[in-house]
């Protein structure tokens, strides 16, 4: 009796889901309390009626549309099983809830910003090379240099000679069929990276309000602590791994939240509060004069490593390792520098870890900012007035040695970091315990790489691949670092904020910072006479400039004119694109 009533309920709920619209049904069947197997029978069976129904209706339809609405069926199917499966083909999808559950919201926010760039350089990387690499591969010249292997560390060499840089693209127009259709590689490639920059201001600011809202305007649609312990179990999850997860990571944010509402401040006498801020201007004084004194060596460094290149590209070993030397001073003042600055953290004995880890990120962002400042500084005003052939293959080449160089060193610091200190911690001296992950230091990391990366665009234009295959290794290596030689923070601690800040730092100063590097680029330097696709011209931006002249000469492409000349070159238009920013 009790099959036949399960039949007829189950029967009755097919009939009333066949009747709804097609969005009403699929929200429905996502919203019934049963298993991922028991909703995908469901669904079938809806489908299954609508078929039948829709046979009985009036004349038996033609062939033509029997095949239309069966493949249209078959579609929704497999979109319905790929939107189900498709999250397990991501390889962070389980790492972030292990991470998240142990670790907090704290650390996991760090690895939510790295899958981020990840997918953010796979963008780059598709891009750049659908319009700009592969069209160059067409008109390409046999490379004969040969190849050592020590390439893969300096850049140079054979790498020189291949699309990797700048000075390897043509600045004719490409056409493989008689009379058929050409591509302006000039055209392709301010036009790539311009409208590529684009898109990205788009995303960040997208992703930036997106996460403002979230966090600040309205918190408590998302995370109120009613809602967290009485209506975000999922009931279909039946794994019993599954369910154990879930529960430490509910536990780990209910902790969090708690933590946030029960913080006390803490009560100090006028004297005390005044040798506080002392003791924080001294922090301050010493940390900005660390920054001074670092961008002062990388400068002088710059400078010999500019004169390096104008003793002509020896082969030889003594001049390869030569060209490294900058990149290593760079990325070694980078790593330590901020390990420094988290130590006075630990000395200023912040309230709360959030202080801490917004001081540190505070300290870190000036020295590197600065330092990347210095650097731009050096290829703008000193490499690009040089007498060098290719200056813009220099920029390439710097910029490609910082970015391995600092991928190596970021690596280096989880070993030193964190593996070291979690045997000096167990062993030698066990007072200290496990280290803590430090967020601030890892993620500055991150947005200086992405920096790097940003910049040498325009100079290298398969640098977001690389910079993609660094990010999913660190992705792995700091995952297996942290757990194995981290603890979950001593103080657990709510970061709600935490991914819009890093949003913001992403956004301002780096991306900002970028555009107008890129700005000067584009508009000011005169491109080298010997290489690149913008060769004999006074400025990259004069290609389009010409382009415009050509279009102005045909009566059917003057409207594209009449935008570049009302819109787009207008001081009223970037003066109301202000405003409305």
């Amino acid at each position: 009796f009790c099959f036949l009533h399960g039949f007829v309920v189950e029967e009755d709920l097919v009939g009333r889901l066949a009747s709804m619209s097609t969005n009403k049904r699929i929200k429905a069947i996502q919203e019934l309390p049963e298993t991922m197997r028991k909703r995908r029978e469901i669904r079938n069976k809806v489908l299954q009626e609508i078929t039948k129904k829709s046979r009985r209706r009036g004349a038996q339809p033609s062939c033509c549309t029997q095949c239309l609405q069966g493949a249209a069926v078959s579609f929704r199917r497999f979109g319905n099983t790929l939107s189900e499966y498709f999250h397990l083909l991501w390889i962070w999808h389980r790492t972030l809830k292990i991470i998240g559950a142990e670790f907090g919201t704290s650390v996991l926010s760090y690895f939510v910003f790295l899958k981020w760039l990840i997918s953010f350089n796979l963008f780059s990387f598709l891009i750049n090379f659908s319009f700009i690499t592969i069209p160059q591969f067409l008109a390409a010249e046999p490379n004969n240099l040969s190849f050592t292997g020590l390439e893969l560390f300096t850049g140079a060499g054979y790498f020189q000679k291949t699309v990797l840089y700048y000075g390897f693209y043509t600045n004719a127009t490409i056409s493989k069929i008689e009379n058929g259709p050409s591509y302006n590689m000039q055209l392709a490639y301010i036009f790539t990276v311009g409208i590529y920059f684009v898109i990205c201001f788009l995303i960040l600011l997208f992703s930036m309000t997106k996460s403002f809202y979230r966090n600040f305007v309205n918190p408590q649609k998302y995370s109120g602590n009613a809602s967290k312990l009485l209506c975000t179990w999922d009931f279909n999850i039946t794994n019993e791994k599954s369910v154990k997860l879930k529960q430490k990571n509910l536990s780990t944010q209910i902790k969090e939240d708690l933590t946030e509402v029960n913080r006390e401040a803490l009560d100090l006498s006028v004297m005390d509060r005044v040798l506080h801020i002392a003791f924080h201007l001294l922090v301050w004084v010493a940390s900005l004069a660390t920054a001074v004194a670092a961008c002062t060596g990388v400068y002088f460094l710059s400078i010999n490593n500019l004169k390096l290149f104008m003793k002509g590209h020896r082969n030889d070993l003594e001049s390869q390792a030569a060209m490294l030397v900058l990149p290593v001073i760079a990325s070694l003042l980078n790593t330590l520098i901020p390990f420094f600055f988290s130590w006075l953290g630990h000395l200023e004995r912040f309230q709360t870890p959030g202080q801490h880890i917004y001081v540190t990120i505070a300290r870190v962002t000036i020295l590197k900012m600065s330092i990347v400042g210095i650097l731009c500084y050096y290829w703008l005003n000193i490499v690009a007035t040089s007498e060098s052939q290719c200056w813009e293959t220099l920029v390439g080449q710097d910029i490609y040695r910082l970015v391995l160089v600092d991928f190596m060193f970021c690596l280096l610091g989880s070993f030193f970091g964190e593996f070291l200190r979690r045997i000096i911690g167990t062993t030698v001296c066990v007072s200290l315990g496990l280290p803590e992950f430090d967020i601030g230091r890892n993620v500055l990391d991150l947005i200086y790489a992405q920096t790097l990366t940003w910049i040498g665009i325009l100079f290298s234009p398969l640098l977001p691949g690389i910079q993609l295959i660094a990010f999913l290794i660190v992705f792995f290596v700091k995952k297996v670092s942290l757990m194995r030689n981290c603890q979950p923070p001593r103080k657990v601690w709510r970061t709600a904020q935490m991914m819009t800040s890093f949003m913001l730092l992403l956004f301002c100063p780096s991306f900002l910072g970028v555009l107008s590097v890129i700005g000067v680029t584009v508009w000011r330097l005169k491109p080298s006479e010997g290489c690149g696709p913008f060769r004999g011209l006074s400025s990259m931006y004069a290609a389009v400039s010409e382009w415009i002249q050509i279009l102005e000469s045909h009566t059917a492409s003057k409207w594209v004119a009449w935008i570049y000349h009302n819109l787009i070159t207008s001081g009223l238009f970037f003066t109301l694109s202000t405003i409305s920013l």
